[in-house]
């Protein structure tokens, strides 16, 4: 308790440098989730896709993002084990900031996709087994998020599979794939308007004060859908083509379309990524400025401090401008080519799963579902479309995420605790 009194404007401005750190580490890696398949399909340019995530990433991170948090992210560690040495929890949640940033930097150095959810996790329970005891983690929690590695990817790529192939039979296999767009993207419209404005609402504005009962939610979906598939088949109906054209020509049109739809839900991703996954960042520093403002309580939530929101928001932009290409050139071009269409199935499958798994309540991460969405697409080539050696280090980053997100927090843990004279 002394510490926290004596110390405590001091442990605020050090969890602040290492929450931006960690958001630093969300935008350079975790972004790639929203606009890598839209790059390497090349229906949007790197600066493009850039400055499009900037705007919805800071958007989603700052509108909302919440206004209150959990103290201890996704209920990882009993709180109970902290309430006499509070002074160990914020040493812990400012260790574990800086070893889940550090970790998303070298994963990001490396062109790796991992999970900053996962890197969080990992470094909360690897002070948390040294600080107060292994006891005091849910051990039932890592295990379903490691179950996550199998189920989401598998699930994710199984949709994308089918959503491509069910494009490749209905329009690209056909005699006349400009006319069987026109008959058939209307619905693709349609589900991807649903799917994207469920995540939205679902993820991205129930922090807003919209609290919205399901069917309300539902009802606002399908309007939103309804009017994105109409407007979409007034467009598509006005394009014209000379009907003596090549059968290339009509692929780049079918294209061309699926390229717009891409860029829709690219904006929707990022927008829902930067309301959920802003938590990573800003829910270990909340948790240590809660602390040291009531004077050592540990509260189940704590509000949140004006300048909290805005600087996850801040770091997570100012990451994907100087360090998002690496991972977005992992997910869009070297793990399988990607075309519009291609890339469009791998986000709406991705987009889909995301739905699924908060329905059910499934610990899941947006980096791994989107890697299977795009393994899904490969495979519907052959698997002589895949880069396997790039897949291996994507799984192998993977499974040592969690042990390596904990061993570098044990290390800063003990490392603050020994600063501190604690």
């Amino acid at each position: 308790m002394e510490i926290i009194s004596q110390y405590g404007l001091l442990l605020i401005i050090i969890a602040a440098v290492f929450g931006f750190i960690m958001a630093y580490g969300v935008g350079a890696n975790d972004v790639a989730n929203a606009m890598g398949t839209s790059v390497g399909s090349k229906a949007l340019t790197l600066k493009q896709a850039l400055i499009i995530a900037a705007i919805f990433e800071a958007a989603g991170a700052w509108l909302a993002g919440g206004e209150v948090t959990s103290t201890i992210r996704s209920g990882i560690v009993d709180a109970e084990a902290f309430k006499a040495v509070p002074e160990l929890l914020v040493y812990g949640m400012i260790a574990s900031l800086l070893a889940a940033g550090t970790w998303l930097l070298v994963a990001t150095h490396f062109g790796w996709p991992v999970s900053t959810t996962h890197s969080i996790v990992g470094a909360i329970i690897g002070f948390a087994s040294v600080g107060v005891g292994m006891e005091y983690v849910h051990w039932d929690e890592v295990t379903s998020i490691v179950g996550s590695w199998v189920v989401t990817p598998l699930l994710s790529g199984i949709l994308a599979y089918l959503i491509f192939m069910s494009a490749q039979r209905l329009i690209f296999d056909t005699d006349k794939p400009l006319e069987a767009a026109k008959k058939y993207v209307p619905f693709y419209m349609f589900f991807a308007a649903f799917i994207m404005a469920f995540v939205t609402v679902s993820k991205g504005l129930k922090h807003v004060g919209l609290n919205l009962s399901t069917s309300e939610g539902l009802l606002v979906c399908f309007g939103i859908a309804l009017s994105v598939a109409l407007i979409g088949k007034f467009a598509i109906s006005r394009l014209k083509i000379d009907p003596e054209a090549d059968k290339e020509m009509h692929f780049n049109n079918v294209e061309r379309i699926f390229g717009i739809l891409m860029i829709f839900t690219a904006c929707c991703m990022a927008f829902a990524h930067g309301s959920n996954d802003v938590a990573n960042a800003i829910g270990p520093l909340a948790a240590v400025v809660g602390i040291i403002q009531s004077g050592g309580q540990i509260l189940d939530k704590v509000a949140l401090d004006w300048w909290i929101l805005p600087l996850g928001a801040v770091g997570i932009v100012i990451g994907l401008a100087t360090l998002g290409a690496k991972v977005i050139r992992t997910i869009g071009e070297n793990i399988t080519h990607l075309t519009p269409s291609r890339g469009f199935a791998a986000e709406i499958a991705a987009a889909s799963t995301v739905v699924i798994a908060s329905g059910i309540g499934l610990p899941i991460s947006t980096t791994q579902t989107l890697v299977g969405a795009v393994l899904g697409v490969g495979m519907a080539r052959g698997i002589a479309a895949l880069n396997l050696g790039v897949i291996r280090n994507i799984f192998v980053s993977w499974v040592v995420t969690l042990p390596v997100g904990a061993g570098l927090a044990i290390v800063f843990f003990y490392i603050i605790k020994a600063i501190f004279g604690a």
